[in-house]
C-alpha cells in the first residue's frame, strides 16, 4: 500500500483555545501530513505516477486544513494547504498567469455538495438563481493567451500562479485556433485531453516500443504536453475544450455567456453542459450522467457545477485554494469484488517482467475485466496479492483495470505469497534486478518474448519504418520460425512469405520492397531501432552525428559517449553494455552482411562551422522554412539547438507569433534574429537558401 499516514484526531480538540499554541501531538501530525502531501503532489504533478486516489489525497488535505485552521501557528508558508497545486516540471520556461488558476473544491457525495451550497447561501443570503453544470474532462488544465487575435502562449496550470510554457506543443492541437477574431489581450482557460481511441492508440504504441503505459488519459495528456519534441505531440492527436475567460477587452456576465463567446471566437467547448434553474436540476444532471458517461468517447470522472452569474461569483469570492462559486462533483470509481485465479508474468521488449493477475470475469465500467496489471514485483509485494484472494478491482481513471486491495478477512488458508521467478518464464535464463530500478529483467537477447517485442519495435514507423511488418505479421512469422531476431528480417524470401496463409505473390513482393528500402535508412534510425535502453530518437540522432558510423559508436568508451550533448552516465553505460554483448556483436555482423547502412547520412558540422559550440533556440513560424528544416540547418552549422531560452543561449531565431521565448530572450539580453539574419550569420544568403 502507498505510504499514507493514518488519520488521528487533532490533539486537544475539546479544550483548545483559539490562538493558543498547538499541542505537540497536533504539531507532529501536521508535519507528517505536510511531508506526505508534498510527496504525493510531486508524484501526481511532476512525476505523473500517482500512488493514491483523489479521494484519499483530499482526505489528507482536509485533515491538514482543519488542523491549520484550529491552530494557526501550524500554518507555515510552504504548507500544501496554502498552495493551489504542484510545482512546474523542469525543462520548460516558467510563466505567470494573468489571474491565478485555482483548483476546485471536490464533493464525493450529495451531502458534501449540499454543504457547499449552504455556504454559498449564507454569503448570498439565499439561493443563486441559476447554475451551470458541465461534465468534467479528465485531462490537463491549460491557459491560452492571445495578443491582437494571435496565439502567443500556452501554459499549464503549474502551481496556479506560474505554469510551464508549452506553447510549441499547444500549437500542434488542431482544435485550438492560432487566430481568433478579437483585439487586445485575451486569456482563456480549458482542458487538454485524449479521446478514448487516441489514448488507446498512444498506449498501444508505447507498449510496442517497450515503454511504460500511461495509467489514465489525464497522465497521458500531462506527459504529452511536457514533451520537449513538439513533433511527437503533434502525432498524438490531443483535443482541447475551453470553459473560461480570464482576461479580455470585455467578458460576458454569466458562465453561459462565456461559453457562447468562446464558441464565437472559434474554440471548442464541452457539448455536455446545462443551465439549471435549481440545485435539484443540478442533481438530476449528475444522476443522468452517472452511467451515461460510460458511452462517451472521452473520460470524465464527474461534473463541474458553477454559479452562473459572474456578479454573484464575485460576491462569493475565493479561498487561497479554490473559488467558492464552483464545485467539482466526483463520481466514485466503480469497484467490484472478484477472485484472483492465477498470477502470471509478461516479458516486454526490454526484458522487464510484469506480473498480471488473472481474475474471475467481472463487469466493470461497461466492460468485462479478466486481467489486471500488478505493475511490478514491488507493487505486488506491497499489496500482497495471492492466488485465491478475493480482491477489489477498479479502473484507474475508469480505463485500466487495477487491483485496489485484498480482502484479507476472506483469504483462504492455503494462499501463499507470490514469489517472482528466479528465471525468465519464457526462455528460462536467470533474471536480474538493478539496485537502482524497480523492474526485474530477463537479459537474454534471444528470449522469444524479447525477440517478438524487439521485432515490433525495429519495424515501427519511428525506427526502420517497415510498414508491412505489423504486429500480427510479426507474430505469424515468429510462429512459423521465419523470424528469430531483427537480422532475420533481411533473410526473408518472397516465396517463403507467399506460401503463408492469407499471403500471395503480390503482397509478399510489396513487403520485400519495403524491407529493401529500409536498408538505406540513416544510422540514427538504426541506432534507435536496436532498442538500446535509454536511447530514444533524440539520443540516437545525437549519437549518429557524433560518432558518424555504427563501428565508431560501438568502440566508444563511456567517457567518450558522455562528451556527446545530453548523453548522461546511464545512457552511456547502457550503450557500452549493449555493444559488449557477444550476441549483439554477432547480430550486427549479420546486419552488415545484408547491406544495412551503418553510416550517418546527415552532414557532419564542419570543424570551423559558423555556429560551432553555439546554443540556438527557434521560436515562432519562420518564413519559407519549417521548424524541423531550420533546426537541421542550424545543427549542420555546428549549433546545439535547445528547447528553451536561458543565459547560455547565444541566439534566438524568432518568427511570427514568437511568444514568451522572445520576451525572455529580451529580458536576458540574448540576441534575437530573424531566419534571414541567421542565414547571414551562417555565411549563406536568403536567396541561396530558398
Amino acid at each position: 500500500m502507498p505510504r499514507v499516514p493514518k488519520k488521528s484526531p487533532p490533539a486537544g480538540r475539546e479544550d483548545a483555545v483559539p490562538g493558543a499554541p498547538a499541542p505537540a501531538a497536533a504539531a507532529s501530525r501536521a508535519r507528517e501530513l505536510r511531508e506526505e502531501l508534498a510527496r504525493q503532489e510531486r508524484l501526481y504533478y511532476v512525476d505523473n505516477r500517482p500512488e493514491i486516489s483523489d479521494a484519499q489525497f483530499d482526505q489528507l488535505m482536509r485533515e491538514l486544513v482543519a488542523l491549520e485552521e484550529r491552530y494557526p501557528d501550524l500554518a507555515v508558508p510552504d504548507s500544501p494547504a496554502r498552495r493551489v497545486g504542484g510545482r512546474p516540471a523542469d525543462g520548460f520556461d516558467t510563466v505567470e498567469h494573468a489571474t491565478p488558476m485555482l483548483s476546485l473544491e471536490n464533493a464525493y457525495d450529495w451531502e458534501e455538495a449540499e454543504a457547499w451550497l449552504a455556504r454559498a447561501r449564507r454569503i448570498l443570503g439565499g439561493d443563486p438563481p441559476a447554475y451551470v453544470a458541465e461534465l468534467k474532462i479528465d485531462g490537463l488544465s491549460i491557459a491560452l493567451r492571445y495578443e491582437n487575435g494571435r496565439l502567443v502562449r500556452g501554459a499549464t496550470r503549474g502551481d496556479g500562479v506560474r505554469g510551464e510554457d508549452v506553447t510549441e506543443n499547444v500549437r500542434t492541437i488542431r482544435s485550438i485556433p492560432l487566430r481568433i477574431p478579437e483585439t487586445g489581450t485575451v486569456e482563456v482557460r480549458g482542458e487538454v485531453f485524449y479521446t478514448k481511441k487516441a489514448f488507446e492508440r498512444v498506449n498501444a504504441e508505447r507498449e510496442s516500443e517497450g515503454e511504460a503505459l500511461f495509467a489514465n488519459p489525464r497522465n497521458a495528456a500531462a506527459g504529452t504536453m511536457r514533451l520537449l519534441d513538439s513533433r511527437i505531440t503533434a502525432r498524438r492527436r490531443l483535443e482541447a475544450w475551453l470553459y473560461g475567460i480570464a482576461a479580455a477587452p470585455s467578458i460576458p456576465d454569466s458562465q453561459t455567456g462565456i461559453l457562447d463567446r468562446l464558441r464565437e471566437l472559434g474554440f471548442r467547448v464541452n457539448p455536455h453542459s446545462r443551465q439549471c434553474a435549481s440545485f435539484e436540476e443540478v442533481r438530476a444532471f449528475l444522476e443522468e450522467w452517472r452511467t451515461r458517461r460510460l458511452e462517451l468517447d472521452f473520460e470524465t470522472d464527474g461534473a463541474v457545477v458553477k454559479v452562473n452569474d459572474r456578479g454573484l461569483q464575485g460576491r462569493l469570492g475565493s479561498t487561497a485554494k479554490s473559488p467558492r462559486w464552483a464545485l467539482a462533483y466526483k463520481y466514485p470509481a466503480e469497484e467490484k469484488r472478484t477472485v484472483v485465479r492465477d498470477i502470471t508474468v509478461q516479458v516486454g521488449r526490454t526484458g522487464a517482467l510484469t506480473p498480471v493477475a488473472h481474475l474471475d470475469p467481472v463487469l466493470l465500467a461497461g466492460t468485462t475485466v479478466k486481467r489486471a496489471t500488478l505493475h511490478n514485483y514491488e507493487d505486488l509485494s506491497r499489496k500482497d496479492v495471492r492466488v485465491g484472494d478475493t480482491v477489489i478491482v477498479e479502473k484507474g481513471g475508469d480505463v485500466i483495470p487495477k487491483v485496489v486491495r485484498v480482502l484479507l478477512e476472506e483469504r483462504p488458508g492455503d494462499a501463499v505469497p507470490y514469489v517472482l521467478p528466479a528465471r525468465c518464464p519464457v526462455c528460462g535464463d536467470p533474471v536480474v534486478r538493478d539496485a537502482e530500478e524497480v523492474a526485474t529483467r530477463c537479459v537474454n537477447p534471444a528470449c522469444p518474448a524479447v525477440v517478438r517485442e524487439a521485432l515490433r519495435h525495429f519495424c515501427s514507423r519511428r525506427a526502420m519504418d517497415i510498414e508491412g511488418l505489423g504486429e500480427k505479421l510479426v507474430d505469424q512469422l515468429v510462429t512459423a520460425g521465419l523470424l528469430t531476431d531483427v537480422a532475420s528480417i533481411y533473410g526473408l524470401r518472397a516465396e517463403d512469405l507467399a506460401a503463408l496463409e492469407r499471403w500471395g505473390e503480390k503482397s509478399a513482393g510489396n513487403l520485400m520492397a519495403q524491407i529493401e528500402t529500409s536498408k538505406g535508412n540513416d544510422l540514427s534510425r538504426l541506432i534507435f531501432a536496436l532498442g538500446i535502453r535509454h536511447v530514444g530518437e533524440k539520443a540516437a540522432r545525437i549519437l549518429a552525428r557524433r560518432f558518424r558510423t555504427l563501428d565508431g559508436l560501438a568502440a566508444a568508451t563511456a567517457e567518450e559517449l558522455q562528451r556527446a550533448e545530453e548523453v548522461g552516465p546511464n545512457t552511456a553505460a547502457a550503450v557500452v553494455t549493449w555493444f559488449a554483448h557477444a550476441r549483439h556483436r554477432e547480430l550486427l555482423e549479420r546486419l552488415r552482411g545484408y547491406g544495412i547502412n551503418f553510416e550517418s547520412r546527415e552532414e557532419a558540422p564542419p570543424p570551423d562551422g559558423a555556429l560551432l559550440g553555439r546554443t540556438v533556440v527557434v521560436t515562432g513560424a519562420l518564413e519559407g522554412i519549417s521548424r524541423e528544416e531550420a533546426e537541421a540547418r542550424l545543427e549542420s552549422a555546428g549549433a546545439r539547438v535547445a528547447g528553451s531560452v536561458s543565459k547560455k543561449t547565444d541566439y534566438l531565431v524568432a518568427g511570427e507569433a514568437a511568444g514568451s521565448k522572445l520576451e525572455k530572450a529580451r529580458s536576458l539580453g540574448v540576441p534575437v534574429v530573424t531566419w534571414a539574419e541567421m542565414l547571414v550569420i551562417m555565411g549563406e544568403t536568403p536567396d541561396a537558401a530558398a
